[in-house]
C-alpha cells in the first residue's frame, strides 16, 4: 500500500497568503460567502457591502472583504464594479452633434464660396460633415476680385443663397472694398483678419510659437516658410500645417464664427 502524500500547509485556501483575482460584483454572478457558506447571486452591490440571493429567494447582505468568497471553487475577492461612464453624443469635427450613417443630403441651391484651394481643404476638413448633412457645396474661386461679375453670374435668390469667406477683411484693405461692392440682400459676405487661411490655425496646434511677420511687398506664404525654416514649398507647407488641425479648437475664433455664419445664412429657410 502507499501512503496518502498530504500538503504539509493545512491552512484553508481562503486564509492563505497570496494574491487571489479580484472580480467585479456583477448582477447574477453565482458566488459563495466562505465564512457561512451562503451561496447567492449577487443582487446589489454597493460602497462596502454585497446582496445575495439564494435559489429560496432569501436576501444576504455581507462586507466586500478580501478572499472573502468562492466562485466556481476559487478563491476571489468581490470588488464593486466600475461605473460605467455616461455616454456623450458624438461630435463632429466641428463641434456638432454627429448623426450615425446620415446620408449626404442632395445639394442645395445655395453655395459657399472661398477664395482658395487651402480655404476650401479647411472647411471641408473641419465642417465636412455638418456640410454634407445640410447639402452645401463649397467652391474656391482663387481670388476675389471679380466678385461682383461672380455674384451676378450665379443670380442669387431667396431660395438659392451666396456665402462668400474672404480672406484678410480689415477696414481699408482691398477685399473690404470689394466685399462693399456687393450688396444683394442674398449675398453675405463675410471674412477673417488674416492674411491667408494658414493664419486662421492656431499656432499651437502646428506646433510653433507664432506666426512669423512677413515684410510687405514678400509672397507671404514664401515668407513664413523662409522664417520658420520649412522647405520652400507651399503646398507641402501646406499639407504639414493642415494634418495637424483635427477639430474647431485647432482654429482661431475670427474663422470659426464667420464660417457658421455662412452655413447658417444660405441653409435659413430651406427645408427641402
Amino acid at each position: 500500500m502507499h501512503a496518502r502524500q498530504y500538503d504539509p500547509d493545512l491552512t484553508p485556501p481562503w486564509k492563505r497568503s497570496g494574491p487571489v483575482p479580484e472580480v467585479p460584483a456583477e448582477p447574477d454572478l453565482v458566488v459563495e460567502e466562505l465564512t457561512t457558506g451562503f451561496c447567492g447571486a449577487v443582487i446589489r452591490c454597493e460602497a462596502g457591502t454585497v446582496t445575495l440571493e439564494d435559489r429560496f429567494g432569501k436576501h444576504r447582505v455581507f462586507p466586500l472583504e478580501p478572499r472573502g468568497f468562492l466562485l466556481e471553487g476559487t478563491v476571489v475577492t468581490l470588488v464593486r464594479p466600475s461605473a460605467a461612464a455616461p455616454s456623450r453624443p458624438a461630435r463632429t469635427a466641428s463641434g456638432s452633434i454627429a448623426v450615425p450613417q446620415a446620408r449626404a443630403r442632395v445639394a442645395r441651391a445655395g453655395r459657399i464660396y472661398v477664395e482658395g484651394r487651402h480655404d476650401a481643404e479647411l472647411v471641408e476638413r473641419v465642417w465636412g460633415d455638418d456640410l454634407r448633412i445640410e447639402g452645401v457645396v463649397v467652391e474656391y474661386l482663387e481670388g476675389i476680385d471679380d466678385l461682383p461679375s461672380i455674384v451676378a453670374e450665379f443670380a442669387p435668390a431667396a431660395d438659392a443663397r451666396l456665402g462668400v469667406l474672404v480672406d484678410h477683411l480689415v477696414p481699408g484693405s482691398k477685399e473690404s472694398r470689394i466685399a462693399a461692392s456687393v450688396t444683394d440682400p442674398h449675398v453675405l459676405v463675410v471674412g477673417h483678419p488674416y492674411i491667408d487661411v494658414w493664419e486662421a490655425v492656431k499656432p499651437s496646434s502646428v506646433g510653433i510659437r507664432s506666426w512669423p511677420a512677413v515684410p510687405r511687398g514678400q509672397d507671404w506664404k514664401t515668407g513664413v516658410c523662409r522664417a520658420l525654416g520649412w522647405p520652400q514649398n507651399t503646398g507641402a507647407a501646406w499639407q504639414h500645417i493642415l494634418s495637424r488641425v483635427h477639430s474647431y479648437k485647432d482654429l482661431e475664433p475670427q474663422l470659426l464664427g464667420r464660417v457658421e455664419e455662412l452655413i447658417d445664412f444660405v441653409t435659413v429657410g430651406d427645408d427641402a
